[in-house]
């Protein structure tokens, strides 16, 4: 198993927050294995899909995945935002806390609206 899916793994199940013992058993589930670095290329795409299609995949009660929040942190890393700036966005626009507290249609305008900014001023560039 290479070193950047080990790693993507483990962020999923950091993320995501599940024990030890719960992250062996989705393993065993999914792949048949009880360790990451026992996985081959097609455990790995058996275990991200089980994650994409399971409840551990929405990262709160309100519909938001775990691909949507990834993304919405990379685009406020492209931006050049630190999370002050970014808290700030969410509370003028989108009239939320912090990011956990987005549902998935909010998230899906966040990604647009981040896009949209990235694209402005990469053409006054």
């Amino acid at each position: 198993m290479d070193r950047k899916k080990l790693a993507v793994i483990h962020i999923v199940k950091r993320e995501l927050g599940l024990s030890d013992q719960e992250y062996r058993d989705i393993l065993q589930r999914a792949t048949g294995v009880r360790s990451a670095k026992d996985m081959d290329e097609e455990g790995f795409r058996r275990l991200m899909r089980y994650f994409a299609r399971s409840k551990h995949y929405r990262i709160n009660q309100y519909g938001m995945t775990f691909r949507q929040k990834l993304y919405i942190k990379h685009l406020v890393g492209d931006l050049g935002w630190d999370e002050s700036h970014f808290s700030n966005f969410l509370k003028k626009y989108y009239k939320k806390r912090d990011i956990d507290r987005l549902n998935k249609k909010e998230a899906g305008k966040v990604i647009q609206s981040l896009k949209s900014i990235i694209k402005y001023r990469n053409m006054d560039l």
